[in-house]
């Protein structure tokens, strides 16, 4: 986790789709260009972060007094996992999800943009954002539009993410 965290995820992003997209694909053509390969990208770099929030949640979790009653009562290690940990995962969990969406559509966007992710036949912002750039001079809301909504989509899905913090966090007092 610690390597992958240690490279810029967005030129790991560009070095893997653009690999993946040359020829016949990776891992022996079973990842070929394509929405397959932009979506394979985006799940190798982006599970680190949650990942690493999950252990640390995990950590903290397992030094509770609910955890240790719950061990000195006999409870087996797969009781107190689905018993005790997960349930208190389950908001950190929402919350990084809809925070990690605007993060994956931005890598799709950037991965269009630069011409290496979604093939040219399937609709994508950073695709129409790359298309308008040649007329940017004459026709600038060519590339206005694609982007004022991916500006949109982005802040509603962090908007929400805030919110879920808000609401499933009771300890904060904001």
């Amino acid at each position: 986790m610690d390597v992958l965290l240690a490279f810029p995820v967005l030129l790991l992003a560009i070095g893997l789709a653009s690999a993946c997209s040359l020829g016949n694909g990776c891992l022996g053509g079973a990842i070929q260009p394509g929405l397959g390969t932009v979506i394979a990208v985006i799940a190798i770099v982006s599970w680190t972060y949650p990942a690493r929030l999950i252990r640390g949640q995990v950590l903290s979790l397992r030094e509770k007094e609910f955890v240790e009653a719950a061990r000195s009562l006999g409870a087996s290690n797969a009781r107190i996992i689905f018993r005790e940990i997960l349930p208190n995962l389950v908001g950190p969990m929402i919350v990084y999800a809809t925070l990690i969406i605007p993060t994956a559509i931005l890598f799709e966007a950037a991965l269009s943009f630069l011409g290496i992710g979604v093939s040219p036949s399937t609709p994508s912002w950073g695709a129409m954002i790359s298309d308008a750039t040649t007329t940017f001079d004459t026709a600038w809301w060519y590339m206005v539009a694609p982007g004022v909504a991916l500006l949109m989509t982005v802040l509603a899905f962090n908007l929400l993410g805030d919110g879920l913090s808000d609401a499933l966090n009771p300890r904060s007092e904001d």
